[in-house]
């Protein structure tokens, strides 16, 4: 594929991962300073082959990308890191410290994604290999590491997943949020809460949602995808707003008895009567997160409150 660039600072590029064939689905960034470069997110390993492609056609050679970061460990954000590990044995991969195990030996990984994507599951996210375990660097909230021409601070945000950082970059003070900060596409004022499962929990979300709209950060950049300047507060709602009463609906959903079928049509119906007002195609947001998943992990999150209460 040719790559596709967005400049976004005088060092930071957008690598768009083109998954799927698809444009403005996954998001990679490339930090160069003229001498070394770091990636925050790697995407599944199925697209290393267009975010290689993606950092030469920068300028960056590949001898220069010395430092490689994480959000999570889900697929389509760290899928790739033991194949780009393994080519490029120069570098390091940061990562959470629950997600280190997790990339050191993807096994579990695996069998926990394999049920929700079935035969897809190569096509989707490729051949996820191991990070070797001298090439792992376990990261923790509140660190401060140099990074080609800035520092990046580690924000441990868990909600989304409790292996979830976000990352600021000092220079330009961006914030990279991953997931947690939603997914929204360029040119669209609308933000999607990924309630993935097994670990949603909505309260530590919020909690989140509150520590990083306290940052002076200057845009937000999202994994799903691209960068978003201006009236950060209302994308922080919209976030907030929607996590929050889509997680109602299927609350009340399940208590009258509801299976998850019914409870997937009338998410799909709010969504369709919201974007249809707003003249965007869904199946933008759709292929980054699909429906299944978001009910998944609402009804795997309310059952467990359910059974301890």
């Amino acid at each position: 594929m040719t790559p596709i660039l967005h400049q976004l600072s005088q060092n930071i590029t957008l690598i768009d991962l083109q998954f799927r064939g698809r444009v403005e689905t996954i998001a990679a960034y490339l930090i160069f300073d003229g001498e070394q470069a770091a990636l925050i997110e790697t995407g599944p390993a199925s697209t290393v082959d267009t975010l290689l492609d993606g950092v030469q056609a920068a300028g960056v050679p590949l001898e220069a990308l010395r430092q490689i970061f994480v959000t999570h460990i889900h697929l389509d954000h760290a899928g790739g890191a033991g194949v780009l590990a393994r080519q490029l044995p120069w570098t390091r991969v940061h990562v959470h410290p629950v997600g280190a195990p997790h990339l050191a030996d993807p096994s579990k990984l695996l069998a926990s994604a394999a049920p929700l994507y079935g035969d897809q599951m190569e096509s989707l996210w490729g051949t996820i290999v191991a990070v070797p375990a001298e090439q792992l660097v376990v990261i923790n909230d509140g660190d401060e590491i140099a990074i080609p021409g800035s520092t990046l601070r580690v924000f441990e945000t868990s909600g989304h997943a409790r292996h979830h950082h976000a990352y600021f970059d000092a220079k330009s003070s961006l914030l990279f949020t991953g997931d947690i900060g939603g997914v929204r596409m360029p040119g669209v004022r609308y933000v999607r809460p990924p309630t993935t499962p097994p670990e949603l929990d909505i309260e530590a979300w919020r909690a989140s949602i509150a520590r990083l709209r306290a940052l002076d950060a200057t845009g937000l950049c999202p994994t799903h995808f691209g960068l978003f300047r201006g009236n950060l507060a209302w994308h922080w709602d919209d976030l907030e707003w929607r996590l929050v009463a889509w997680g109602e609906l299927v609350r009340v959903q399940l208590e009258q008895g509801a299976d998850e079928n019914a409870i997937l049509q009338e998410l799909k119906a709010q969504a369709a009567a919201e974007f249809a007002k707003l003249g965007v195609d869904p199946s933008r947001y759709d292929v980054a997160v699909s429906f299944e998943s978001l009910v998944a992990g609402y009804a795997r999150y309310w059952r467990q409150r359910m059974r301890n209460e």
